[in-house]
């Protein structure tokens, strides 16, 4: 079957374009922004794409066109589609039709660490012989791509709570049908398509009520969010993390921990990844390993050997002294987590945070009032202003002298070489390609 995918570039609809791919069907696809990873990705894979949405595309004659939820009505190829009445069907309900039926899937949802703790649940079922399947919305280092197709009962997905396509407004989640399930933390996102954290409750209710009684949730009791959605309904068992009852992190010695489990310590690991959320987001993948028949000890000794994740405080490399990090962190709760992780591996050297609000929410000025108080443990902060709707020196008034506004990339960069001295860290933060400055910068530093 030739599938034609609209999106192709957007993290989830990769990923679905390599399962196709693997699934052994011809895989083309289109996308208005082309950037690496995901670009790379997909021509390692043979997978043709084209720049733009032209009407014209329709001549490829594909038998099925799988639909983005980047998306909208008013796109020239999806408006030619239904002219036309060309056969077309969503991502998710693609992926539920054709990968996820006879699958044991586990999902993780959440407003943060969704890719990171997705990631790590992979790894622990990787390491303990069970050769998952996977779709992740990014690249975890150890695996080097974001999707696999195998032929294991096993298969970790992402599950995003944006809505599914143009035609379907619920959450991409519902479609999964998961056996075990992560909620790692709700608040409000997403700016574009709910009005409160409310309505995203309400879908995450939506979720739970599609899991079956023989199936887990591994929840987060710090979030009154996530009880409050469990408290609507919930027919399968919880397991709780960041809770006394039942999973918490012990003692911490730099980047050694221990795991503890109703108040017995079951063992201590090492995790790459700084900063506390990250080591919650391993107890959550702990138990969920667990449910799928990993013995704890097994999935405290994978912990110790995961590499990360791509643009997950990914190391871009050390110029002259300075040392720059790419980082996807684009809600004020996860920047503050981020500079709070550097901080701690880095001690009193100065963070140097480069930020580009680009998130849809972001773009609407929904949470302008919180980014002074995500950043201010940087100790400077540039901010790429370029066509957002309110005013951003503004909102960041609160940092005073140590954060400046910029509206043209090379003088952004250019400030940031200026301001750069031996033993700094420079943070970049950004959900897109972000004018490609991550190897900008570093040209820019070794010049």
């Amino acid at each position: 079957m030739h599938i034609h995918i609209l999106g192709i570039c957007g993290t989830f609809m990769g990923g679905t374009a390599l399962l196709a791919r693997a699934a052994g069907h011809r895989v083309t696809g289109c996308d208005a922004n082309v950037y690496p990873p995901m670009s790379t990705q997909l021509t390692e894979q043979g997978i043709e794409l084209t720049e733009g949405y032209g009407a014209k595309q329709v001549a490829l004659d594909p038998d099925l066109f799988v639909v983005g939820n980047a998306i909208s009505r008013d796109n020239p190829l999806l408006e030619e589609i239904l002219n036309r009445g060309l056969p077309y069907i969503s991502g998710p309900q693609w992926l539920a039709d054709n990968v996820l039926p006879d699958k044991w899937v586990l999902g993780v949802a959440g407003t943060h660490g969704k890719t990171t703790t997705t990631s790590l649940l992979t790894w622990i079922l990787e390491e303990a012989g069970l050769n998952p399947g996977f779709l992740i919305g990014g690249v975890p280092l150890d695996f080097g791509i974001s999707a696999r197709l195998t032929d294991s009962p096993f298969f970790v997905i992402e599950a995003d709570e944006y809505d599914t396509a143009f035609c379907d407004k619920r959450s991409k989640f519902v479609h999964y049908r998961p056996r075990t399930v992560i909620l790692n933390n709700l608040e409000f996102d997403h700016a574009d398509i709910f009005a409160d954290l409310e309505a995203i409750e309400t879908q995450f209710h939506h979720f739970v009520r599609t899991l079956p009684g023989n199936g887990l949730i591994v929840a987060n009791g710090d979030e009154a969010s996530i009880k409050r959605v469990l408290a609507r309904g919930c027919w399968t068992p919880v397991e709780w993390f960041n809770d006394d009852s039942a999973w918490q992190v012990g003692n911490s010695i730099g980047d050694e921990f221990s795991i503890l489990f109703e108040g017995k310590t079951l063992g201590s690991t090492r995790l790459s990844l700084p900063g506390a959320h990250n080591r919650t987001n391993a107890l959550a993948a702990l138990a969920a390993a667990r449910h799928a028949g990993v013995p704890v000890g097994v999935g405290i000794k994978a912990l110790g050997t995961f590499q990360g994740v791509k643009r997950r405080l990914e190391l871009c490399g050390t110029v002259r002294g300075v040392t720059v990090y790419d980082d996807f962190a684009h809600h004020p709760t996860a920047i503050a987590a981020t500079i709070a992780g550097l901080r701690g591996k880095v001690g009193r050297n100065r963070i140097l945070a480069v930020l580009e609000p680009r998130s849809n929410t972001m773009k609407l000025g929904t949470m302008k009032a919180q980014l002074a108080a995500s950043l201010r443990e940087a100790d400077q902060v540039f901010c790429y202003s370029r066509d957002l709707g309110w005013d951003v020196a503004a909102a960041l008034s609160p940092l005073q002298s140590k954060a400046a506004t910029f509206d043209d990339l090379e003088t952004l960069i250019t400030a940031v070489v200026h301001a750069a001295e031996q033993g700094d860290h420079v943070l970049l933060m950004s959900n897109g390609g972000f004018g490609g400055i991550r190897k900008k910068l570093l040209s820019a530093l070794s010049r």
